[in-house]
């Protein structure tokens, strides 16, 4: 069984925790070309390391690699007016929106130590928040033409995405992530066009907005964190 070693990086600044998942992305990679040729030379492979970083971020908006700067609905002045800070970055998707309330999880996984499909990398992503949202009595779903978790509608709201996500991965490394709305302040979403997406059924949610209270965030990591070590089979260092 692989061992992760969860950090709780708290609230940190959205370019040094871009940073830190660099380098220890780069960190898996070297290893896993370390043990390469340990086992050419018949020497035994070194346990490779793995990581899932929750955070919070300051207010921020990045722009992934299949992005059109368009969807940003500010200036470089009223961004900075307003507070935001604005990355473009190299995990797939389209511009999102992350902020205090928010969960954000990076794993650093290394899939050839658990499967080599990016399709099942994203599902199982999903499905751990799903099973989250099955904790405090929501049903999560999928849809086909969108990554990320959603709730369906119902007579009184069109379909509402809850989690973002969105990922990079380089020799099967994985880096970026996903973003849970708990307690966000989803009036930030009105400055973009949420994932691309600007169909009029569509709108973005948060547990609180979902439950009618603020959910203790601490209490969100820790389930969440559970269920992420039961989906992919690993436990924590």
């Amino acid at each position: 069984m692989q061992k992760v070693i969860y950090q709780d990086l708290g609230i940190i600044d959205y370019e040094e925790a871009w940073n830190l998942q660099r380098q220890l992305h780069q960190q898996l990679i070297n290893k896993k070309l370390e043990n390469r040729n340990l086992i050419s030379s018949g020497a035994n492979p070194l346990p490779q390391s793995h990581y899932m970083l929750f955070c919070e971020h300051p207010p921020v908006f990045t722009l992934g690699k299949s992005g059109s700067v368009d969807r940003l609905l500010l200036d470089e002045e009223n961004l900075q007016a307003k507070g935001f800070t604005f990355f473009k970055i190299n995990r797939g998707g389209d511009i999102t929106y992350h902020g205090p309330g928010q969960l954000v999880g990076y794993p650093i996984f290394d899939l050839d130590c658990f499967f080599t499909d990016v399709h099942r990398y994203v599902r199982a992503l999903e499905e751990a928040v799903i099973r989250l949202l099955a904790d405090y009595g929501l049903t999560g779903m999928r849809i086909k033409e969108y990554t990320g978790v959603w709730l369906d509608a119902n007579d009184r709201k069109p379909q509402r995405k809850i989690c973002a996500i969105g990922v990079h991965l380089s020799r099967w490394v994985t880096m970026h992530g996903f973003a849970l709305n708990v307690n966000t302040d989803l009036s930030h979403f009105d400055f973009i066009i949420p994932c691309g997406i600007s169909d009029a059924d569509k709108a973005v949610t948060s547990l609180a907005i979902e439950l009618g209270e603020d959910i203790p965030l601490q209490e969100v990591k820790s389930a969440l964190k559970s269920h992420f070590a039961d989906v992919f089979g690993y436990k924590y260092a």
